[in-house]
């Protein structure tokens, strides 16, 4: 490794291979970041973008497992040598209403809520605690505070990224880390691109505002609390047109 790549701020961005994460990406370079874009089997897509940031490298590991997670922290120590900002951006939904719903699909989207706070833990022990500062920011989702029906499991991780935020920012004050997190309202991704005219309509029907955000108004929130608000701990932001504040 480098002297200088050791000396320049590092972000990484789970699930940063498409959509709101590699808008986030795409703003944390511009901010001269070097940025680790995570993925779990978005290989082309993480590399393509890698390629076109600077200095920015794709890192692969599945958040279920803790053993990948460990490899991963191992290879940003190896390859980078530090994390200043993580974003915890990856997720899984599955939709269906919960008397239908099979257990073994819910325990599949609320794994990624264990692997949110297992790689949270193990960048503020291996890195952050160790370097006196950092900046952690979950993206959570404002059905976490209206609720969503046919997506129960879905709404109860991304409520509780807002707990971890709110009881880790009181855990890690006066450590010099900041801790926060990003609640979208509905954003243009491919998954709202798939939804029928019809449910676009009654979407767009709540939202103040009369549109659907971009991911990189997302990113925008997200590039904010990375590099300034110092004043800014457990908060969560919410970017979603005047659906819910």
């Amino acid at each position: 490794m480098s002297g200088a790549a050791a000396d320049t701020s590092v972000a990484l961005v789970t699930g940063g291979a498409k959509g709101i994460g590699a808008a986030c990406c795409r703003a944390l370079a511009a901010e001269g970041f070097r940025v680790a874009i995570h993925h779990r089997s978005s290989a082309a897509a993480a590399e393509e973008l890698a390629a076109k940031l600077p200095d920015a490298f794709a890192v692969q590991a599945d958040l279920a497992s803790a053993e990948q997670i460990d490899a991963l922290v191992a290879g940003l120590r190896e390859t980078a040598g530090r994390v200043d900002v993580l974003v915890n951006n990856a997720g899984h939904n599955v939709n269906a209403p919960m008397a239908t719903m099979k257990l073994a699909d819910y325990d599949a989207v609320q794994a990624l809520a264990r692997g949110a706070w297992y790689l949270t833990k193990q960048v503020v022990r291996r890195f952050m605690l160790r370097q006196g500062s950092g900046r952690i920011i979950q993206i959570s989702s404002v059905v976490g505070h209206t609720g969503n029906a046919g997506q129960i499991p879905y709404t109860m991780v991304k409520a509780g990224l807002d707990a971890l935020t709110k009881s880790l920012a009181q855990e890690l004050s006066g450590r010099g880390i900041r801790v926060n997190a990003v609640a979208p309202g509905f954003i243009e991704t491919d998954m709202t691109a798939a939804l029928p005219e019809a449910a676009r309509a009654a979407i767009l029907a709540r939202v103040p505002l009369g549109a659907m955000g971009h991911p990189e108004d997302v990113a925008e929130a997200v590039r904010w609390l990375a590099v300034s608000a110092p004043y800014v701990h457990g908060a969560v932001l919410h970017v979603n047109g005047g659906l819910h504040g």
